[in-house]
């Protein structure tokens, strides 16, 4: 059984060497920190920048709790037998069936987004594709009304901008916003229990907690499970996009490889794209008895930061991260996390980013655009903030 986590210690005292990623692209901030494991944080808080070290924290869940926020946090802030019974309900939903069910649905989404776009033009690939397609991809998938997308659009902005701020009013504020949007569907498929989506079966199933008889999930439980699966995974996707045509914008030969490539090595390259430049930058937990950990002391009670952008470049294990290696570097990527809280929505992510790929390389070549200034986001926020790219048509050329 994990260990019960006391209240938090104060921590050990930044040092001259402590990451400071305030106000900073968090990649560029850790390069500096090459060659450190764990390192604090200018709040004190420790962080783990070593890929060795980010797997043992990840996997060791008993000496490094994921109960880090005083909100149901279903199924990422739970541990023990109580994670397992949720992710043995969420699993299932990301199995390789539906995934080839809803393709087909994903496919047209994409294809209608790039019909739609201005050929020889400059786009925002972060605005006007990754946010656009998370937002139409994921009401998809879930089964909500279409015309959420501009409410949902309007939200990613006011979360993106809250986050950055660091400011727990705002970012309590619009996550209120976001569960109001999350009642207002489940009670609508409430009243209409014929429709046959994810969230009307989210809505019948049932879990088993601690021996106890099956029971229906709560409201909360409900409302939990959904804005896991979209308050994060929307701005995600988004990002996730972002850094995907920024590089393949910048890399003709690559493009062109992915063009040709089959399903498997086109998800492998977006991985391994994603590796190197990892979005999803950090994830929390907080120590339940001391351990040493990189060459540090960390007492029960302090909090430990994951970073995956930095453990995914580490050269001990990547050695030139730059490099794309889909082979030898697809075992120990860390962009969907490892462990017993390894992300249970891979599955579809990867099945997001691939679809929408291929229906832009199908019909153009991806170039850069200066008239849309590229910008990297900064912490705690990864990727970039804007992408500017052309989308010249392949028919063109012919």
């Amino acid at each position: 059984m994990p260990h019960t986590a006391p209240s938090p210690a104060i921590t050990t005292a930044p040092t001259a060497d402590t990451l400071d990623e305030r106000n900073r692209d968090p990649r560029q901030a850790t390069e500096e920190m090459r060659g450190t494991a764990v390192s604090a944080d200018a709040s004190g808080d420790w962080v783990v920048l070593g890929h060795d070290e980010a797997v043992q924290v990840a996997c060791d869940a008993d000496s490094f709790s994921s109960a880090v926020s005083a909100h149901l946090q279903v199924p990422n802030g739970l541990n023990g037998e109580r994670h397992a019974a949720f992710r043995r309900v969420i699993d299932p939903f990301f199995s390789a069936r539906r995934m080839a069910a809803l393709e087909p649905v994903l496919r047209s989404v994409a294809r209608d987004l790039v019909a739609a776009l201005p050929h020889l033009a400059p786009v925002d690939a972060v605005a006007e594709i990754g946010s656009v397609f998370a937002v139409r991809a994921q009401t998809r998938w879930l089964g909500w009304p279409t015309t959420l997308e501009p409410r949902l659009l309007a939200w990613m902005d006011a979360n993106h901008a809250a986050t950055r701020s660091g400011e727990r009013s705002r970012t309590a504020a619009v996550a209120a916003d976001f569960d109001a949007i999350i009642e207002e569907v489940v009670t609508a498929k409430t009243l209409d229990g014929d429709r046959n989506d994810v969230t009307s079966e989210l809505l019948a199933t049932t879990v088993s907690l601690d021996g106890e008889p099956e029971r229906p999930l709560t409201r909360p439980e409900v409302v939990s499970i959904l804005r896991n699966w979209t308050g994060g995974d929307l701005g995600s996707i988004a990002l996730c996009v972002g850094v995907v045509l920024h590089d393949l914008a910048a890399a003709p030969r690559l493009q062109k490889r992915m063009r040709v490539a089959r399903r498997p090595e086109r998800a492998a390259i977006i991985d391994e794209l994603l590796r190197r430049d990892d979005p999803f930058v950090s994830n929390r937990r907080v120590a339940t008895c001391p351990v040493d950990l990189g060459g540090q002391h960390i007492e029960a009670g302090q909090r430990v930061r994951i970073h995956w952008t930095a453990a995914n470049r580490d050269e001990r294990v990547f050695f030139d991260p730059d490099l794309i290696r889909t082979g030898s570097h697809a075992g120990h990527n860390l962009v969907y996390g490892v462990g017993p809280h390894v992300c249970p929505g891979r599955p579809l992510a990867t099945l997001e980013l691939v679809v929408l790929v291929e229906a832009l390389l199908a019909a153009c070549r991806i170039e850069p655009s200066t008239d849309i200034p590229t910008s990297r986001e900064v912490s705690p926020v990864g990727g970039y903030a804007r992408v500017g790219i052309t989308l010249r048509p392949i028919r063109e050329e012919k």
